[in-house]
């Protein structure tokens, strides 16, 4: 079963799907071993931990193409692609869709901000005309090969215009073929109610510790209506905060040992990159030649 149709039928069931965002593969890997059904990439956790890079639409469809494509190969869950603005016009979305079905992306996010973008999040937003954006979902819809690939639609319209021309703009994005919406940057627990009621695709809720949004447990989204609950940057932030922690020992006393036991140990290491996978495998050819 292919990871997209896979996805589809966890949108299918009863209660929300709870997802982290990873920036690479070795952290789909970890996700993947602790239960989660599906990833999320982060294009702002590409641009951070990558790049050293803000989330100001800095990334190119290559390198976010090229990323997806490792998450993918390194994973057996759906992988949801962060795809910002889809990097241009419909024709630029085309290209991008097709090129993350290729690099084996269940689904893919798009956004309506204009170009470059910013991180949901920050100030100074703004947001394409509502037709053109309706002409790039449909234009994403159009370049599937596979159409359980599914297509996410994020209005960034609440920053700019308030929550009702975000929700009728989620709304214009499901008509036109997007089966899922997100609305970005809700400001409070009664906004958040709101959205779902108001969408007739699932709904997906992005979790940004310290951000515009308030941060709920996932069974008070689901609650409210919310089928997907993205945890974005999670990950990665605790992930700066290891490596300053741990660097931070052999900084001050010129060695490791007492910061062991905030590492991962070897043989889990190890067993993270499939070692003996690729042992057998290195054995096996040296048998054959």
């Amino acid at each position: 079963m292919g990871a997209a149709v896979t996805l589809r039928d966890l949108l299918s069931e009863h209660g929300p799907i709870v997802v982290p965002g990873v920036p690479n593969a070795l952290f789909g890997r970890v996700a993947e071993e602790l239960g989660f059904r599906a990833v999320f990439f982060t294009g702002a956790g590409f641009a951070n931990m990558e790049l050293g890079l803000p989330d100001l639409g800095l990334t190119t469809m290559s390198e976010i193409v090229e990323q997806v494509g490792r998450l993918s190969d390194a994973v057996g869950i759906p992988v949801l692609a962060d795809a910002d603005t889809g990097y241009g016009n419909a024709l630029n979305v085309h290209r991008t869709v097709r090129a993350l079905e290729k690099a084996g992306a269940a689904a893919i996010t798009l956004e309506d901000q204009i170009f470059p973008k910013r991180c949901g999040h920050f100030e100074g937003k703004d947001v394409i005309p509502r037709d053109e954006m309706v002409a790039k979902i449909k234009g994403a819809c159009d370049a599937r090969r596979r159409s359980d690939i599914v297509i996410i639609a994020r209005p960034d319209a609440r920053a700019t215009a308030g929550l009702d021309e975000a929700i009728d703009r989620a709304g214009a994005y499901a008509a036109a073929g997007a089966e899922v919406t997100f609305v970005e940057a809700p400001l409070t627990a009664e906004e958040l109610a709101r959205i779902p009621k108001a969408i007739p695709v699932p709904q997906l809720v992005n979790v940004v510790e310290g951000g515009k949004t308030p941060v709920l447990s996932a069974a008070e989204y689901g609650a409210m209506g919310f089928k997907i609950v993205l945890y974005a940057n999670a990950a990665l932030r605790v992930a700066v905060k290891g490596v300053r922690d741990v660097l931070s020992v052999p900084a001050a006393e010129g060695s490791t040992t007492s910061a062991a036991g905030a590492m991962v140990t070897w043989e889990e290491r190890q067993r993270l990159v499939r070692l003996a996978e690729y042992e057998a495998l290195e054995r096996a050819a040296q048998r054959r030649s």
